[in-house]
């Protein structure tokens, strides 16, 4: 018996692998496909999943293969300039393929010892006291002790658990397909223009994931398809281009057709006994802001660690279930800005007006720090138990709130009633010319401790690494972090800490912290 199942291998799935084999857990990555997929659903990364890549050694990889790229804003087809604010030291965003996201991902899975089997369908699971048992279209059964659902919108694993999946149904459907286009581009670029003033949910983007000659194309469907896993014809492709632009452009050939719809829904629970739901499978909504897989990845990043310690016996009580407690308020916000975005998005002379004013808005610096930041995710603060609390979407920023930077950076307080409890840490320089997040890489917690001897996390030291020289750029006595990245204690009181870092890590090894 393995100890963890993950259902699907998309970015979700993958970088749940990678995070639970940093830990030793031992994976089976069951997919569907037989390949992996070389359509691109997903364009890239946002500043916080950057952040993420970087904290596990990952992002000079993706640099090699991508642009960056910086849109203030990017809300509801509305542009702005990046804001200068932004409590971050990866002010941008990288504009990946999925295909390539996937690839990456994978990769680094593979390094780490995860077991990946293609063509593997699950069609059936149930669990008892002591794990989950899982049946697979060839009649086989496979038995783990946990299981993790990431197995998309349709997610197989959410409905055999039975768990609510509550919301609003799709009200309008967008075809999107890579093809190829006979038409002059200089042509296909004045339709674009000329469209776009009207009609946002209409685009070309040429040559995409750098194929000369393929442009991926989106154009509002004439209806909702009853059943929208059936993907449009080039046909019916053309006819739409030829509705809504006057021109199909020469549409000659398909590479990719899909479509989707603005539905959005969410899970009721993301943990049923041994079974978790991450990613699509927890969660859909349109693809405005480009959040989706972004926030899939970020599902993985918060479970991973948390799933590691339940296997190993070693977590303390209600860390698990902490994964919903955190992740399931980021997953809604998600859902009613994308709705907002589609409001934003359409045609009629509502939209049309509320769309001025929004752009009128954006010139505002603090409107455009605090949308950028709810897309980005830079923004989340958990709700830890103790400040504000304010869950998945906290203001952006460090210290005082005000301006997304806190003024000198990282405030001042103690224990969890800490301004910074709850919120990403940006990647600060430490002395000895070292960075933070390069220490993060072995998905350890992290105690950066500028007191001068008078904390210690001895006891916890198979779990949490103890910096004591951090450096000036800390301007906090001491923080704790967990492997995720966000501050769970600020302060210099030591017996604060020692609370901290058992209701995190669990158990001392050998008494109390320094004794």
């Amino acid at each position: 018996m393995t100890d963890v199942i993950v259902v699907g291998g998309g970015p979700t799935g993958l970088m749940l692998a990678c995070e639970l084999r940093l830990h030793g857990v031992d994976v089976v990555v069951l997919e569907r496909r037989p390949e992996r997929g070389g359509e691109s659903r997903g364009r890239g990364l946002h500043a916080r999943s950057v952040e993420i890549m970087d904290q596990r050694g990952l992002l000079e990889r993706f640099l090699a293969v991508s642009e960056k790229f910086q849109v203030g804003g990017l809300f509801g087809g509305v542009m702005a300039t990046w804001p200068d604010s932004l409590d971050t030291a990866h002010p941008y965003g990288l504009a990946t393929p999925q295909a390539v996201t996937e690839r990456l991902l994978e990769e680094r899975a593979l390094e780490l010892g995860t077991d990946i089997r293609r063509g593997y369908e699950v069609t059936a699971l149930s669990q008892d006291a002591d794990g989950v048992s899982v049946g697979l279209a060839d009649g086989t059964q496979l038995r783990s002790r946990y299981l993790v659902g990431c197995d998309g919108g349709r997610s197989t694993v959410r409905k055999a658990l039975g768990v609510g999946f509550p919301g609003e149904p799709s009200t309008v459907e967008t075809l999107i397909g890579d093809l190829e286009l006979a038409a002059d581009p200089a042509e296909v670029a004045a339709v674009v223009e000329r469209v776009r003033r009207t009609e946002l949910r209409f685009g070309v983007a040429p040559d995409v994931d750098g194929r000369p000659g393929v442009a991926r194309v989106i154009v509002p469907a004439a209806g909702v398809a009853e059943d929208r896993a059936t993907p449009p014809t080039l046909e019916e492709f053309r006819e739409r281009l030829r509705a809504v632009a006057g021109t199909d452009f020469g549409a000659r050939a398909a590479h990719w057709l899909s479509r989707f719809g603005d539905a959005t829904r969410q899970a009721e629970r993301y943990r049923v006994g041994r079974v978790l739901l991450a990613g699509d499978a927890a969660h859909i909504h349109p693809p405005t802001g480009g959040q989706g897989l972004n926030l899939g990845v970020q599902d993985a990043f918060n479970l991973g660690w948390k799933l590691a310690a339940e296997v190993a016996g070693r977590a303390p009580e209600g860390l698990l279930d902490s994964y919903h407690a955190e992740r399931h308020p980021v997953g809604a916000r998600v859902l009613t800005n994308t709705r907002a975005q589609m409001t934003l998005l359409g045609s009629a002379s509502g939209p049309t007006a509320l769309r001025e004013l929004f752009t009128r808005l954006m010139e505002v610096e603090e409107v455009n720090r605090y949308v950028t930041g709810m897309i980005t995710a830079l923004d989340i603060r958990y709700d830890l138990g103790g400040g504000d609390g304010r869950g998945g979407g906290g203001r952006g920023g460090d210290g005082d709130g005000d301006d997304g930077r806190g003024g000198d950076g990282l405030g001042a307080g103690a224990g969890v009633d800490h301004e910074l409890v709850g919120r990403r840490l940006r990647d600060i320089r430490l002395s000895g010319d070292r960075r933070l997040y390069a220490l993060m890489h072995r998905g350890r917690g992290l105690l950066l401790d500028r007191t001068g001897g008078r904390l210690a996390a001895d006891a916890w030291a198979d779990r949490v690494d103890h910096v004591t020289d951090p450096g000036a750029e800390l301007d906090v006595p001491a923080v704790l972090l967990r492997p995720d990245g966000h501050v769970a204690w600020a302060g210099e009181d030591r017996r604060s800490l020692e609370a901290a870092l058992t209701r995190w890590w669990g158990a001392p090894a050998q008494g109390p912290a320094g004794g």
